[in-house]
């Protein structure tokens, strides 16, 4: 493939745009970069470390992707950077690298060849393994063949209109997918349950997801156009959320520019959307700087869950609830009921927490700096205060919750301190 990641460098200015969780050109540019730089990485990782690299089936799948990429290059940029194919590259690569356990599925390689094959137009000729039944074509869709077996492929195996295919869905009003198909949109089985994927959907689930996508696009573009447009740009896919779920959506840093969320009001949908992307954009900053070194002890209380948190965690939530402050605050300049509510608690949930973060022994100098930034946009709030005494109410609020998760938690008291 063409291409090499790259030393990349944050400028004071952009680490404190990216700090204020407010979108940006610049911002927009470096993560996608980041996130491509990493992919590029893992993909050359895999190839140096697969015992038939060089030559056997390994080596056929790459050429065929080179040979995709000369005719196609956006193609298979979009297959090879779509977010399932970072699960399976960072699954693969970790497999190939320990000494027990399964082995690493170099077979997918072939997928994403023939997946980036059909995009590109070209002719070929290749020959996978279909698993139970299936054989998935990552940004393609799913085939079904009528025998048991491998399965030869050619340019023309691919039918939108044969019933033994099942094409990938598109959300509407952009190139986001609707993942319901890929073997890798979310960990296996082994992983909590909060993020556990849907199995495939129905038409009428199809539906249901449109109506509440574009209904939540038609509120971000209404209260945040700026917010709107960055969840467009930075996410590929939504993966369904299994029905039992605790979670309303969850991010994956091997999975860049996907979201996993549940299905929801589109006014809730909208929240999701704009707290799991920023989870996204920090993930991809972590990747190229280092904030702290702390461990991941879970020791810190953070106001917007019960269980105690590691300062990793603390951080992306903060940053992920400043956002969605700023979120409610445009929503209720709008009109929307409800929203001063939301912004107020919110914001006070994150005031109660940016003095623990910023005070942090194993901060860096860059993360100093960062939630020093996060803080100064907290007090930008104040320029458009919520009516009455909503913030101050809030604020008492989350200190009485402070006061009982320390009751709850004595040894971890000295953490919950503003």
């Amino acid at each position: 493939m063409t291409g090499a990641p790259g030393f990349f460098t944050v400028t004071s200015p952009l680490l404190r745009a990216l700090a204020s969780t407010e979108p940006s050109r610049e911002a927009l540019r470096l993560i996608h970069d980041v996130r491509r730089s990493k992919r590029l990485v893992l993909l050359r990782g895999i190839l140096d470390a697969a015992p038939d690299g060089r030559s056997g089936e390994t080596a056929d799948h790459w050429a065929l992707l080179e040979e995709a990429e000369r005719y196609d290059p956006g193609a298979v940029r979009d297959v090879l950077h779509y977010p399932a194919t970072g699960v399976w590259a960072e699954e693969t690569l970790r497999r190939l690298h320990a000494p027990y356990g399964p082995p690493a599925d170099l077979a997918h390689l072939g997928a994403l060849a023939v997946a980036a094959a059909l995009r590109a137009g070209i002719s070929f000729k290749f020959t996978l393994r279909p698993l139970n039944g299936r054989l998935v074509l990552p940004t393609v869709g799913l085939l079904r063949p009528a025998r048991p077996g491998p399965l030869a492929l050619t340019e023309r195996s691919w039918d939108p209109e044969d019933p033994a295919t099942v094409p990938l869905h598109t959300l509407p009003g952009g190139r986001a997918a609707l993942d319901d198909l890929d073997p890798y949109r979310a960990p296996g089985p082994a992983h909590p349950a909060p993020v556990r994927a849907a199995r495939r959907l129905t038409p009428k689930g199809h539906r249901r997801w449109d109506t509440q996508w574009s209904g939540a696009l038609t509120l971000l573009r209404r209260y945040d156009t700026a917010r709107a447009e960055e969840t467009l740009h930075l996410l590929r896919s939504v993966v369904p959320l299994a029905g039992g779920s605790r979670s309303t959506g969850a991010t994956l840093p091997a999975a860049a520019g996907s979201v996993l969320a549940r299905a929801q009001a589109p006014h809730a949908l909208a929240a999701t959307l704009v707290h799991e992307v920023q989870h996204g954009k920090l993930a991809a900053l972590a990747d190229v700087l280092t904030l702290h070194t702390a461990d991941r002890t879970p020791r810190h209380w953070a106001p917007w869950r019960g269980d105690p948190r590691p300062l990793e965690g603390l951080l992306h939530g903060a940053y992920a609830h400043l956002a969605l402050a700023g979120y409610w605050q445009r929503a209720a300049l709008y009109g929307a009921r409800g929203a001063w509510a939301q912004h107020a608690r919110l914001r006070a949930q994150v005031a109660a927490v940016l003095p623990a973060i910023r005070s942090h022994a194993h901060l860096t100098s860059t993360g100093r700096e960062f939630t020093d930034a996060m803080a100064v946009a907290e007090r930008a709030m104040d320029d458009l205060p919520p009516p009455g005494d909503q913030h101050a109410t809030a604020r008492r609020a989350v200190d009485r919750e402070r006061r009982a998760w320390c009751d709850a938690h004595p040894e971890l008291a000295v953490f919950a301190q503003g």
